[in-house]
């Protein structure tokens, strides 16, 4: 059992993915660590898994850098070091690009895209001088496929999935036994997405979170849920003009109005 006795660290971990990925790592007998935002949330997910194993969580405003570095020190002041960081947290406004704040588009961008990036950093030296660590980010479809009323979302995850990778591509330069995964599913039930409609199948949280897990334990390295959808993307983009892959994939497939009754997670 190659998680076992191993530290977990997942942001977002007391609702939707983050909290399931959460309880799949603790039947699997690691040390769970999580950062959200939401100090309730915290607490009651704590107080729900602390009967499987050893659950510890940290209120934490990963949009902060001042926050993210500081709850990183206290992490590694009290567990020395983490063996899987999964970047996890995430949001959504839902909007027209033009109907967007300047709040929204940085927000959107702060927590993201950039929060992994400074949470990497925060325990990234400390994996190459074990040389030893896994980074996992879920990023999304959206990351592939342009959609209306995503644009931010879309820019966010496209900005993760070539971070991602390339960090990926540096730890196999280095010689490092640190290993990358970039997650990207398509919409999930969560709640995040509400009134979603999509002539795809939206997937369900269990499922998507046994993959996400199955997918760190085998090493890989990308994984679009389902696997499908980095195909239709990458190959569609490749051999179709722009007229007819919009064609494709906005009136065959009917993504590009599978947000248009969106609603989003109520506060």
């Amino acid at each position: 059992m190659q998680l076992q006795n191993k530290t977990v660290l997942i942001t977002g971990g007391a609702s939707g993915i983050g909290k399931i990925l959460a309880r799949l790592f603790l039947e699997r007998q690691a040390t769970v660590i999580i950062w959200d935002i939401n100090e309730v949330n915290l607490n009651e997910t704590i107080t729900k898994l602390s009967s499987i194993g050893n659950i510890i969580g940290y209120t934490v405003d990963i949009s902060n850098s001042e926050q993210i570095q500081n709850t990183a020190k206290k992490v590694k002041q009290e567990y020395n070091s983490i063996d899987y960081l999964i970047n996890n947290a995430g949001i959504i406004i839902g909007k027209y690009f033009h109907e967007h704040t300047t709040k929204d588009i940085i927000k959107t961008m702060e927590i993201n895209a950039n929060a992994p990036m400074l949470i990497t950093n925060e325990f990234l030296e400390d994996m190459i001088a074990k040389n030893s660590g896994h980074i996992c980010h879920i990023a999304s479809s959206g990351g592939l496929i342009s959609n209306p009323k995503m644009s931010v979302y879309a820019a966010s995850k496209w900005s993760l999935i070539g971070w991602s990778d390339s960090l990926r591509l540096e730890m196999k330069k280095m010689k490092k036994n640190i290993y990358v995964t970039t997650i990207m599913p398509y919409y999930i039930n969560t709640g995040m997405f509400d009134g979603v409609k999509s002539k795809l199948p939206i997937l369900d949280p269990e499922t998507a979170a046994l993959t996400i897990v199955k997918a760190i334990e085998k090493k890989k390295r990308m994984v679009t849920i389902p696997g499908y959808m980095y195909r239709l993307a990458r190959i569609g983009q490749a051999i179709m003009s722009i007229n007819f892959f919009d064609w494709f994939t906005g009136s065959f497939l009917g993504i590009y109005d599978t947000m248009e009754e969106f609603i989003g997670r109520k506060k």
